[in-house]
């Protein structure tokens, strides 16, 4: 479920609405439990990456620029319909992309050196 984007993550107790704000207290509490929230998503991101490490059953397959031009490609479109700077948001995703690549790249390495894990199975 995406929610709103102008609304608080649903954990966040205290947090309001960015409207709703009428001191920096309120302000920083509402960012707080956004950058909360993000870390959870970039959690469940991760966990993907390390998916893709265990499931790819070559090096070379990690790295795929047309799938991350792609991601950031949704990326900014899905920004767009909120208005969000696309340059800022383009810088982003690729730096999260790479982040990802890296991650991913570690992961495989590490599996592929542990015999207890060369067990690759093909996409």
């Amino acid at each position: 479920m995406i929610e709103d984007p102008v609304r608080p993550p649903a954990d966040s107790d205290a947090a309001l609405a960015p409207e709703q704000c009428r001191t920096m207290v309120e302000v920083r509490a509402g960012v707080d439990a956004v950058d909360r929230a993000l870390i959870d998503l970039l959690a469940v991101r991760f966990g993907y990456m390390a998916a893709a490490a265990r499931i790819k059953p070559e090096r070379n397959m990690v790295r795929d620029e047309a799938r991350k031009a792609q991601v950031i490609g949704n990326a900014l479109s899905r920004a767009e319909t909120f208005g969000l700077p696309q340059d800022a948001i383009g810088a982003l995703w690729e730096q999260l992309v790479e982040a990802s690549i890296a991650y991913e790249l570690t992961l495989f390495d590490r599996r592929a050196s542990d015999p207890m894990h060369s067990d690759r199975k093909p996409l």
